[in-house]
């Protein structure tokens, strides 16, 4: 591994990456921007229920007492008729989880290929993009859906605990 390689895969391990040195041979070999790919989702995985977490369902449920009638307030009383029904609140997480990642590879999915669309807008495609400062495109970030579970933080690719399997 060459000094390049090696400081790019120091950032991959600060970063978090899994296999840092794999990402950035990935980079260097390939010349696929790796660091943007991970970089996004990574932050799109931060978005993303963590695993085993339940306290946000107590803190919807909240929410949505004080804010009646504002968009998304309806969340708050079907968790709760949920935990009223004895419904494990590990289990809606999970549910939530699970759900979440699979809009998450749907969206970056539809980066590289739009579905089907009409004729009249065939032509109308999407990308994600790295920019600098000043705005200007310096790499696109192709196939992002293929990175999703691999960049699954608690590195199990969404497979259940051990202990749901």
């Amino acid at each position: 591994m060459n000094q390049e390689t090696a400081k790019l895969a120091a950032l991959f391990e600060k970063l978090g990456a899994p296999d840092p040195e794999e990402w950035a041979s990935s980079q260097a070999e390939e010349g696929i921007n790796q660091l943007g790919r991970y970089l996004f989702l990574r932050q799109a995985w931060r978005r993303v229920v963590p695993d085993g977490d339940t306290a946000w369902i107590y803190r919807e449920i909240e929410w949505s007492a004080q804010n009646r009638g504002k968009p998304c307030s309806g969340l708050g009383p079907a968790l709760g008729r949920l935990l009223e029904k004895g419904v494990d609140p590990l289990d809606i997480s999970d549910v939530v989880r699970i759900m979440q990642y699979h809009l998450l590879f749907d969206l970056c999915y539809l980066l590289g290929d739009p579905g089907d669309v009409e004729p009249e807008v065939q032509h109308m495609l999407w990308a994600l993009v790295q920019i600098d400062e000043s705005g200007e495109v310096l790499d696109t970030i192709d196939a992002l859906h293929e990175s999703v579970l691999e960049t699954d933080p608690t590195g199990r690719e969404m497979r259940p605990r051990s202990s749901d399997a």
